[in-house]
């Protein structure tokens, strides 16, 4: 079966070998986009489908925001549910349950644009344009209610299709391609890579380690990946684990090993989690390659902390965003003021990780939430950790160790889920108690 998709996709791969536009003259078919939606979805053929499919994914692709746009619309309200049929097949099945009225109700119960969508993966690169084409979806915003509902069925597919039984892990090192190392450097989202040392140095030392998922049908788009330290001890900044002049450590000499930066690449998978599976894996590779290993930890940012502290405490916000513009960065970061700050800054931490203000009871920070979810505990908070401008303005400088123990992580994601309770180290829990919280 994947021999002949193969042929046929590679049939229809160049137009202007098959003429066609002569094609859809000879068969009747508008070339517009609303024309080759019917095209496709009323196709009987292998080949025709594939085809209109095509054709219509080069349509779609030229299209501006609006005329896209308008194309949703249109999709939502000529392709929806029948909800009479759907009624009227329900209320048979309730007096006669049987296979083929269950059958009927599952096929009405199923808008006909999701099997639109079934139809364009299966054209060559579908996968990789569907991905592109759900990115602009979601860019129309949640407000637009065909665009909303078109992503709710297109994130189900691409959730099946991106199961991570599906998912390939492969490690990045300097003997990459190029074109998949220039994608790093693009994707990397938490500590931006400045240049080609700056990769370098986190890619080639012996103390260091990367590793992403990739896809079968997009061998050449990572979909995740995870920057890793190997240390001796769990770090307390991020500026010596970046540190591109450094003097790399043996990797079987370290007892920790740090992910200190998880990059999701593929904006048309958002809300489809692979940085769980992704770090319990990469977890096990390393401890197979390495077992003197003993800890694994994250270096984590705060994304959501000054924000919360501009509404919670603005007094303490507002003393240190100004140390921190007023600093003499000669003498030293924050200048005089640092000491008096850190106590109040750690216990108003505290409380941003343990009292949530959410309606939902989940913890406020973002990727407290991922890593507690994912069966982590709050290890550490590490005071005037992360120096940059962008480490002051979305956490005033704090970064946190989140622990992944191997033996109970497992446990401990399903506490979390059950209670919602943020579980600390004995470590935090006496600073929590010295603060007063």
């Amino acid at each position: 079966m994947r021999i002949l998709q193969s042929m046929l996709t590679a049939l229809v791969s160049a137009p202007t070998r098959i003429g066609v536009l002569s094609w859809l003259h000879d068969k009747g078919i508008d070339d517009t986009p609303e024309g080759l939606v019917g095209a496709v979805l009323s196709a009987t053929g292998e080949v025709s489908s594939l085809v209109y499919a095509a054709r219509l994914l080069d349509r779609i692709e030229s299209m501006d925001e609006a005329q896209l746009e308008t194309l949703v619309d249109h999709l939502a309200a000529t392709y929806d549910l029948d909800t009479a049929a759907l009624t009227k097949a329900a209320s048979a099945y309730g007096k006669n349950p049987d296979s083929r009225g269950l059958a009927g109700i599952a096929s009405l119960a199923e808008p006909r644009w999701v099997e639109l969508f079934r139809r364009l993966n299966a054209t060559d690169g579908g996968t990789v344009r569907l991905v592109k084409l759900r990115r602009r979806i979601l860019a129309m915003g949640r407000d637009n209610a065909a665009a909303a509902r078109l992503d709710g069925g297109l994130k189900s597919l691409l959730r099946m299709w991106f199961n991570p039984g599906f998912l390939i892990l492969q490690p990045i090192d300097w003997s990459t391609p190029a074109n998949i190392l220039e994608k790093v450097i693009a994707y990397e989202a938490v500590h931006a890579i400045s240049s080609w040392d700056d990769l370098r140095a986190r890619l080639a030392p012996e103390d260091r380690r990367c590793f992403a998922f990739f896809h079968p049908l997009m061998p050449e788009e990572p979909l995740i990946f995870v920057e890793v330290a190997l240390t001796a001890d769990i770090p307390r900044a991020i500026e010596p684990v970046l540190q591109i002049d450094r003097e790399a450590m043996s990797a079987h000499e370290a007892g920790t090993a740090v992910f200190y930066s998880i990059s999701n690449c593929q904006a048309g998978l958002a809300g489809i989690s692979f940085g769980n599976f992704l770090i319990k894996r990469v977890a096990q590779e390393l401890k197979q390659e390495f077992p003197e290993l003993k800890r694994f930890v994250t270096l984590s940012p705060v994304p959501g902390l000054m924000k919360w502290l501009a509404d919670a405490e603005p007094d303490l916000a507002d003393r240190i965003t100004g140390a921190n513009i007023d600093a003499d960065i000669d003498a030293g970061f924050w200048n005089g003021e640092a000491a008096t700050l850190e106590k109040p800054f750690l216990a108003a931490a505290l409380r941003y990780f343990t009292s949530s203000d959410r309606a939902d009871g989940w913890p406020n920070d973002p990727v407290a939430r991922f890593h507690l979810g994912n069966g982590a505990i709050l290890e550490q908070m590490n005071f005037d950790a992360d120096r940059s401008d962008k480490g002051m303005a979305q956490s005033g400088g704090l970064m946190v160790n989140y622990l992944y123990d191997l033996k109970v992580v497992e446990a401990n994601h399903e506490a979390f889920h059950e209670t919602k309770a943020v579980p600390l180290s004995s470590a935090l829990k006496q600073l929590q108690k010295s603060l007063g919280g």
